[in-house]
């Protein structure tokens, strides 16, 4: 009887260790998500601003579109303005609306053009490469939620963003014209369930 039971046991022993042990598959992707989502989420708004702000100016560098429309807010999506005064005609699209356009030749019309008043009419592709980024910001001063370039225009960001963090990327104007040559590009981000997305890409420069 007791041969049988040792006899059992080894078999049982036998078993759960020829048995591979199966672990949960997890995607490599899943992971870097919940990363990025969780560092974004957990640090200080300045420093999460800081890091956004670099990444998307990265971003438009190299013209990586999809991923730019990662950052866009999931319920309000991203308005563009060519200057700092904000309009209710300024374009706003949703994350579905900038995948669909982005690679369309449809145009639209972004606003008017200061001092000559005639209208602003490109593709949302052309819009970023012509005016969004028509001067290459990379290596611009920081600001965060401070205006650095300012001149005679008016700027009604804080009227309509009263609470949102944004950033300035700003490029000095030159000694030849006066300083009047500088540009700005700002971003506004909001939060949506604790993490930072971007709600606003505004230009700004010397208006006449």
């Amino acid at each position: 009887m007791k041969t049988a039971a040792y006899i059992l046991i080894l078999s049982l022993a036998a078993c759960n260790k020829s048995a591979p042990k199966v672990e949960p598959r997890i995607d490599s992707a899943t992971v870097e998500v919940t990363k990025e989502t969780e560092k974004r989420a957990e640090i200080p708004a300045d420093e999460a601003a800081a890091s956004i702000n670099q990444r998307l100016l990265s971003i438009l560098k190299s013209k990586d579109y999809h991923a730019f429309s990662q950052y866009i807010h999931p319920q309000k999506g991203v308005r563009f303005s060519m200057y700092a005064y904000l309009h209710p005609e300024n374009k706003i699209f949703s994350k579905e609306d900038f995948d669909r356009y982005i690679n369309s030749n449809i145009k639209f019309t972004w606003g008017s053009r200061d001092g000559s008043g005639e209208p602003l009419v490109l593709s949302l592709k052309d819009y970023f490469e012509k005016w969004i980024f028509k001067r290459d910001f990379s290596n611009a001063e920081y600001h965060f939620n401070e205006f650095r370039g300012q001149g005679n225009s008016l700027n009604n960001i804080k009227e309509i963003y009263p609470t949102q963090n944004f950033t300035e990327n700003y490029i000095p104007g030159t000694e030849k014209y006066g300083g009047m040559d500088w540009n700005s590009l700002r971003f506004v981000f909001e939060q949506y369930n604790g993490i930072y997305y971007l709600v606003a890409v505004i230009n700004d420069e010397w208006t006449v």
